[in-house]
């Protein structure tokens, strides 16, 4: 593009941007969009006038050194010896990208479900299955930076898709470099910087139940300085009576290059979220009234509302065959959540991280070295209040929680020839969970608990040909407590001990141009994995299992069933991904060799499209759980099995323009998406979320 027509662009974007706050009558949630966008529009003019006095700087590869790009993030993970994935935003943008399912669901052994709005239920082979409520097991990040609490929860009200340049999935303990230590491993959420992202990028978004997301963003580099930001207003009616919310989102980063050997980035990420809570009913209403809210979520206005502030930095430098990673984080976080108290919880949680990669010879064979230390620690005040409806009534509890978090790795890969590495490494956590009780009317202890795991691993990583791999590992993974484990004073959580497991891996990777595969078969032996064994007033309360087993089999795969049909260049591509899942308890003496609950022994997602080398794609697709899963762990109660259908067309241009229409859930079926766990159920235990029935959406970007 010219320079003459980026400064046309420009100016119609500061103008529309200046207008924001000129509207009395601007809904006041709009402002971070607002903002984002006058930035956006501002910053580049600001920069134009110095761009002819700055040196280019051209870092080699991915155009950055702390921020690579898609093709290079793809080289780099695909050095682990067992299951991970990159997921480019061309695979999700297309579509209306509401949830994290709408990026993982085409990634075998992740399996997520949405409840209510952004809320979701995400199992990472079988990780979190005793969480009824937000996530854990694991490790959620964007650009690198954690946002999961210190003491392990997450949320996925702060996950924007139409942010995102590609989403890092590492399996288990192959989340070694970002110190996740637990079984489901690590998602990391990355943003383009400003020298792979379009000056102008926007697009808007409509469809069934009241749903509209606009979003605008701006990135471009200007010799050493690159910068990106987007912004993004979402409202959802939602499906069900209860579940309307709205959300404004920014993140941005600023990168400058001192050198082509050092690099530095700042990021900011801002949420602001309202959402309120059908809540789970129980079977027969799931399946017969779907859209009916639980009443007493109703009746005290059930909501989980959330502010978050994040900044962080990181800093690259490179010495020849060494490179250095460096960086600090910050968060704020605010969650006002009346439900059946009013909870309001303050997270100021903060973190750095050093990590060294040396690539040099040893003994005449190539070899890689990787080592790190992570630390994430915080404060969460903790209070607690009755919840009357619109307002808070009397305090009931006041707590001051401090987790710690300190990890520390080292990996080697030895290649004892050019395509066979041998690996070996282990990871080091100490974590603290320490409570202070100011007050509490409901019998809450004080108290302090320490965990040292280690988690060593072994593998190997064989490349037959270009493109191609298979991999074996050993692992051992652990998982501290946090601070909502336990059964009050009759099981606090200082007693609850920390989950272990060795994961046994085999598998393969490769790309074609006519075809893609993942697979890989694991087993989880697990000791004391954290699982609902006592329950009050029909919540699950989590202790540790003895022993369980979860297995299973991940096989991914696209292929061009058919070229050439119409055209020389148009194709029919299949997209598929199964899951199997067996998890189970071993020898309990209380459940016995019962399965798990909470999740289904089998998943299958496939999509045919036919791509027209005009860009034109269209095709169906399909979601099906042909089996029924327990969720109680004396098996007593079950979902149901189903099976949906969807349609999908695309029009992208590859440059400027891209559109796409959705329907979803075609024939209106009735079903439970995802569910709540307990020991053991009744016909009347509310425990089901009903899916979404029948709905459309589109949506129309346009980019510069």
């Amino acid at each position: 593009m010219s320079r003459s027509s980026l400064r046309g662009c420009a100016r119609v974007s500061r103008a529309n941007a200046s207008a924001c706050p000129a509207h009395p009558e601007l809904p006041a949630r709009l402002r971070l969009l607002c903002t984002a966008a006058l930035i956006a529009a501002v910053l580049p003019h600001d920069v134009r006038a110095q761009d002819a006095a700055l040196p280019e700087i051209v870092v080699s590869g991915s155009g950055s050194l702390t921020a690579p790009n898609t093709e290079t993030a793809r080289r780099i993970i695909e050095q682990t010896p067992g299951a991970v994935e990159v997921v480019p935003d061309t695979a999700f943008k297309n579509a209306p990208a509401q949830t994290i399912k709408d990026i993982v669901d085409y990634t075998p052994g992740v399996w997520a479900q949405p409840k209510w709005g952004d809320d979701t239920r995400l199992s990472i082979r079988g990780s979190g299955l005793s969480r009824n409520f937000h996530l854990r097991s694991t490790q959620l990040l964007m650009d690198g930076v954690p946002i999961n609490t210190s003491d392990g929860y997450g949320d996925f009200q702060e996950i924007d898709p139409t942010a995102y340049r590609y989403v890092e999935i590492y399996k288990g303990a192959n989340a070694l470099r970002y110190g996740a230590n637990s079984l489901g491993g690590a998602i990391n959420f990355v943003t383009p910087s400003g020298r792979d992202a379009r000056v102008f990028d926007s697009r808007i978004d409509g469809g069934s139940y009241g749903y509209l997301r606009e979003q605008m963003s701006s990135g471009k580099a200007f010799g050493p300085f690159d910068y990106f930001i987007t912004g993004s207003n979402a409202t959802n009616d939602g499906y069900r009576d209860h579940s309307g919310g709205h959300a404004q989102r920014v993140n941005a980063n600023f990168g400058y290059q001192f050198t082509p050997d050092i690099e530095t980035r700042f990021y900011v990420n801002l949420n602001h979220v309202r959402q309120r809570i059908p809540g789970e009913v129980d079977k027969n209403s799931a399946l017969t009234s779907p859209q009916t809210a639980w009443t007493a979520n109703v009746a005290n206005d059930w909501q989980r509302n959330i502010d978050t502030a994040r900044i962080a930095n990181k800093t690259t430098l490179r010495f020849g065959d060494t490179t250095v990673d460096v960086g600090l984080s910050g968060v704020d976080r605010h969650l006002m959540h009346p439900i059946y108290q009013w909870l309001d919880y303050r997270y100021h949680d903060y973190g750095a991280f050093g990590r060294i990669v040396r690539e040099a010879p040893l003994a005449g064979h190539r070899n890689r070295l990787i080592a790190g230390i992570n630390v994430l620690n915080g404060t969460i005040d903790a209070d607690q209040y009755v919840n009357s409806g619109d307002n808070k009534g009397a305090m009931t509890k006041s707590l001051t929680q401090k987790p710690e978090n300190y990890t520390a790795y080292i990996e080697n890969s030895f290649y004892v020839v050019p395509s066979v590495a041998l690996i070996a490494g282990t990871q080091y956590l100490h974590a603290v969970r320490d409570q202070t009780v100011n007050y509490t009317a409901e019998g809450d202890k004080a108290g302090r608990a320490t965990y040292d795991i280690w988690s060593p691993k072994v593998g190997v990583l064989w490349e037959p040909a270009p493109d191609t791999q298979i991999f074996a590992n050993v692992s051992r993974s652990g998982e501290a407590p946090s601070f909502g484990e336990g059964r009050g004073t009759v099981l606090p959580w200082y007693d609850i001990k920390a989950q272990t497991a060795t994961t046994y891996e085999i598998g393969t990777r490769g790309r074609r141009p006519d075809y893609s595969w993942d697979v890989a078969l694991y087993r989880s032996d697990i000791r004391n994995e954290l699982q609902c064994f006592y329950n009050s007033f029909g919540s699950c309360n989590v202790t540790n299992a003895d022993r369980t087993v979860h297995q299973g089999l991940e096989l991914g795969f696209g292929v061009a069933v058919a070229k050439g049909l119409a055209t020389l260049r148009d194709s029919v591509w299949l997209h598929a991904a199964y899951t199997y899942n067996d998890f189970r308890y071993d020898n309990d003496a209380t459940f016995g060799n019962n399965r798990l609950p909470g999740a289904p022994p089998h998943y299958v997602r496939a999509e045919l499209m036919y791509k027209h080398p005009s860009g034109i794609s269209f095709g169906p697709n399909v979601e099906w759980t042909p089996q029924d899963y327990f969720v109680d762990s004396a098996n007593t109660l079950t979902t149901a099995s189903y099976v949906l259908w969807g349609l999908r067309a695309v029009y992208d241009d590859d440059k400027n323009v891209s559109a796409y229409i959705e329907a979803r859930n075609l024939a209106d079926t009735t079903y439970i998406a995802a569910t709540s766990i307990i020991d053991r159920a009744t016909d009347s235990s509310r425990l089901f979320n009903p899916g979404t029935g029948r709905s459309v959406f589109a949506g129309l970007r346009f980019r510069l």
